[in-house]
Order: C-alpha cells, then sequence, then structure tokens
C-alpha cells in the first residue's frame, strides 16, 4: 500500500506505450454466512503456496518486487501462467514510470454480461525495502485463488468477470491510474464496482472494510456479521490505494484491509485480539515483510470475503 500523499502526488508518471495482448486470531468463528452459498472456501493453503512463490521471486532477484524489477517482472509472469492454464484472457498493460518500464496484468473469465463487468484487483509490486508479502502479496495471492476457484468450480455469473493486478501503485498508484485514465466512457460506465484487496494479512490483523459505497460495504459487512466479527470502517489507507482512481472516475468501490503501521488500539485488541500498543504491521515497507509476517487467520477469512462478495455480486 502506498500511504504517501506527497509520494503519490509527486510520484512521475509518462504513461507510453498500450496493450501488449488486446483489450491476530479469532477464537469460536461461526460457520460462513450462507447468503451466498455457492461460494467456495478459498483454501488458505493455496493462498500461502502463492505467497511463497512470490517470496522466492523476491530472493532471487535482489530481495524486492518492485516496480522496474526483474523481481516484478518475474512476480507478473507467475501469475499470468497461472491464469492462462485456468482459462482465462490475459493481457499485459504496459506503462512508464520514473524512466522505469512497468505493467498491469488484466484477466477476463469468458462469459457474463459485458454490459456489467464486476473488477477486482490488487497490486503485485512491493517497495524496494523488501518482498512485500503482506503488502501486497496478499492481496494479489487472495485474488489469484480466487479467479482460479473461478475456474475449478466452472462459475457461470450473471455479471462479467475481470481481476487486475497492478503495477507501480507504490509510487502513487501509476499502474490503475493508467488503466482507468485509458478506459473509454462507455467501458468505464459498464464497471459496476471495482473491488480492492490491499494488505489483508497483517500479522497483528485489524477487520477493515471500505465505506466508500454503501452497497459494496454491507456485503463485506453481512459476510463478517455471520462470522461474528465486527468491522470498522478503513480509514488508514482511505484513498491511497488503487481503489482511488476508480473512485475519483464514478465507479463504485469497496474492499479489505487488515492494517498497516497504524497502532491497534486496546479496545481493537479486545475486539480481534492481537497486541495493543503495536502496529497492524511491523513490517510494513520493510525488509522483514515476509512469509513469516502473516496472520493465517486474517488471511484465511478475507480470503474467503472476497469469494462470498465476488459470488454475491455477480449473480
Amino acid at each position: 500500500m502506498n500511504l504517501s500523499v506527497s509520494a503519490r502526488a509527486t510520484a512521475a508518471a509518462v504513461v507510453a506505450g498500450a496493450a501488449l495482448i488486446a483489450t491476530g486470531s479469532i477464537a469460536g468463528a461461526a460457520p460462513a454466512p450462507t447468503a451466498a452459498a455457492a461460494a467456495p472456501d478459498i483454501p488458505v493453503a493455496g493462498v500461502k503456496a502463492h505467497l511463497a512463490q512470490l517470496q522466492s521471486i523476491a530472493t532471487a532477484n535482489g530481495g524486492n518486487r518492485a516496480h522496474g524489477s526483474a523481481g516484478y517482472r518475474a512476480s507478473l509472469d507467475y501469475v499470468k501462467a497461472k491464469l492462462d492454464a485456468a482459462g482465462f484472457t490475459t493481457a499485459v498493460q504496459q506503462f512508464t514510470s520514473s524512466g522505469r518500464t512497468g505493467y498491469n496484468l488484466i484477466a477476463d473469465w469468458p462469459g457474463g454480461d459485458t454490459g456489467r463487468v464486476l473488477m477486482t484487483g490488487a497490486h503485485l509490486d512491493s517497495v524496494t525495502a523488501g518482498p512485500g508479502i503482506d503488502d501486497n502479496g496478499s492481496g494479489s495471492a487472495a485474488i489469484l485463488e480466487t479467479a482460479l476457484a473461478v475456474a475449478r468450480t466452472g462459475y457461470h455469473p450473471a455479471k462479467h468477470l475481470r481481476f487486475a493486478w497492478w503495477g507501480a501503485e507504490e509510487l502513487g498508484m501509476v499502474g490503475s491510474r493508467y488503466y482507468v485514465g485509458r478506459l473509454s466512457p462507455t467501458d468505464r460506465a459498464r464497471i459496476t464496482g471495482y473491488l480492492n484487496f490491499d494488505m489483508i494479512g497483517s500479522p497483528n490483523p485489524g477487520y477493515f472494510v471500505y465505506d466508500d459505497d454503501p452497497a459494496l460495504e454491507k456485503t463485506f459487512k453481512d459476510y463478517y456479521a455471520g462470522l461474528g466479527i465486527p468491522t470498522e470502517p478503513e480509514t488508514e489507507g482511505d484513498g491511497r490505494s488503487d481503489h482511488a482512481p476508480f473512485k475519483n472516475a464514478g465507479v463504485p468501490v469497496g474492499g479489505l484491509f487488515s492494517g498497516a503501521d497504524y497502532i491497534k488500539t486496546s479496545a481493537q485488541a479486545a475486539k480481534w485480539g492481537g497486541t495493543a500498543g503495536q502496529a497492524f504491521d511491523r513490517c510494513y515497507h520493510s525488509s522483514c515483510d515476509t512469509t513469516a509476517n502473516i496472520n493465517d487467520t486474517a488471511l484465511d477469512h478475507n480470503s474467503d470475503a472476497i469469494a462470498y462478495a465476488l459470488w454475491t455480486l455477480s449473480s
């Protein structure tokens, strides 16, 4: 997640080129809600397997997966290969920022009403300081496993499903701004909602829901109410992740967040467990943001919530 407003405002983004291809634990949790009974359980082991691959990629490429690096491109290639094998139509979109080439990956699931597109996204880049496993391997891996669940189940949604992995978010949402900026008014109007997942496995987690759109917010809140887990509105990264360009363009946005470098209060620790007086993610934007920096329970709940929302909103 990019939490620097000044960095966002000043990031150089010379967007050139075009698409290369067309187009803390919660004890005693209740069973998942039944409102979207068709939504599959997203295996946290599958999500963690993707995180292990992203960690290996970072380790083999100077310790990070940052914009313009070999680690970022290898991360994109890994995700793309999984999606291609599962039957998605993928497109790689190229742009330039800070003198380096960046990439977005867009994946469409065949079928559904292309006049009504439900879009789900996460940024794939890390900062240069570390491998970026919570920020934002967690969101990237969770939506990848959810996309693969769409394929495994042979899901036939009423709406058209599109997934995106954004480049250069850490420089100021450069990749998502580029994508939104290239949409025609007609294509932009076809997107009925954009769901963003940036940091959903923080080691001292909170359960935060974007409150930008009431209907999308309610979908996630209903899911967590069914688990008996209280949520709070997401404010720490408000407007500072890849949902912002969509919101600014008039697209309804929603999403989940488990916290970055804000400090967990005593009241939050009483609700969610974990440690009061410590950051939600003490390794935020640091070299220690590795696979050891993930809370499995939060990652599991949030991954299942993504599937619940996707199945509910696309039916």
